[in-house]
């Protein structure tokens, strides 16, 4: 059988293609190409379409036939908390209808019964907790992005005893670091690739607020390394073939929190550039503290988290320097701003 990955040629799409490779499964792709370049996906199958876009679900149920599918890994989502502020409406269609449309595909499909949804620590908002458990009330997201993946999955949930799909949310919280360089970020829309894009440009990275209720004043998030997270992606589908499964919604993470200005300290430090960083206002739609309890995934799945906040900046600095068009001459840097 075959497993389609959605948003397979982004950042974590692409490393869960990898390590699906790895382990020697049968993989197509599904992308509309926004973020991710074919090259990422290592010869697996790419069929180029929008899945939120109207008629969606009857193509991806044709894919699904055609390729023999039996599980799908749906990552393809808009993902920029302050950018689901801005823009609302265009999340709720993106996201929701993406979503829709995966489990319409699949409810048609003859074999597509098992479904990983890459959900977010966005649902939980700002929980009453320093350490979030799965099952923590209220969830109340805070950002319309928050929003559209505890939605997603309650669909999900929903199509589970009407049509036997066998379903679970991996939450996971801030994802960084580098697998092979060859899979470095190609968007610049999370934390170390927008502090090393203003490096690269000789500018001052930013820190967005260090006024929040924190140790240091800037908000702390569990970061977990993409490679482990693809890992835990594998094993959520090993949980799916159980019969008997407790839970279908899980942390990914380390369970410890680490602060912005600890990652722009730890860049510092792997880079050796004396940059000085400048802080600018809050962003909207961030809570102050984010870490999830992994308790749930380290028990039932047996998945444990490999590797630490060092691991993370240097391998995303590994792999930003292996990029000729991102590459910095440490030695000559120098600071424009």
């Amino acid at each position: 059988m075959t497993v389609l990955v959605t948003g397979g040629c982004g950042y974590i799409g692409a490393h869960v293609v990898h390590a699906l490779h790895q382990a020697g499964e049968n993989v197509v792709v599904v992308d509309d190409l926004s973020y991710g370049k074919p090259t990422r996906i290592e010869g697996a199958r790419l069929y180029g379409m929008d899945i939120a876009a109207p008629g969606a679900g009857d193509r991806l149920a044709e894919i699904l036939d055609a390729e023999n599918v039996d599980s799908v890994i749906h990552f393809a989502a808009r993902k920029q908390v302050g950018e689901s502020v801005e823009k609302p409406l265009w999340y709720y269609q993106q996201n929701l209808n993406g979503m829709l449309n995966v489990l319409v595909g699949m409810t048609q499909s003859e074999h597509a019964r098992k479904l990983v949804f890459s959900s977010s620590a966005a649902t939980y908002g700002v929980p009453p907790v320093d350490v979030v458990p799965e099952d923590v009330v209220p969830m109340l997201p805070i950002n319309p992005y928050g929003q559209t993946k505890l939605f997603g999955e309650w669909m999900a949930r929903a199509c589970e005893g009407r049509y036997g799909i066998r379903f679970c949310a991996l939450r996971y919280f801030n994802v960084a670091g580098c697998g092979p360089v060859e899979l470095e970020d190609p968007a610049i829309l999370n934390l170390i690739p927008m502090l090393l894009d203003r490096l690269k440009k000789g500018k001052a990275p930013l820190i967005f607020g260090d006024d929040y209720p924190t140790p240091d004043g800037t908000c702390v998030r569990d970061y977990i390394h993409v490679s482990d997270l693809a890992d835990a992606h594998l094993a959520a589908l090993n949980y799916l073939d159980r019969d008997e499964r407790k839970y279908d919604a899980f942390n990914v993470g380390t369970g410890e929190g680490t602060s912005v200005r600890q990652i722009v300290d730890e860049l510092k430090k792997v880079t050796g550039i004396p940059f000085q960083e400048h802080v600018q206002g809050r962003r909207a739609g961030d809570p102050p503290h984010l870490i999830g309890s992994p308790k749930r995934i380290n028990e039932e799945m047996g998945w444990h988290a490999k590797y630490n906040v060092e691991d993370i900046v240097k391998s995303a600095w590994d792999a930003w320097q292996a990029n000729p068009q991102h590459h910095i001459d440490v030695e000559n840097w120098k600071q424009t701003d």
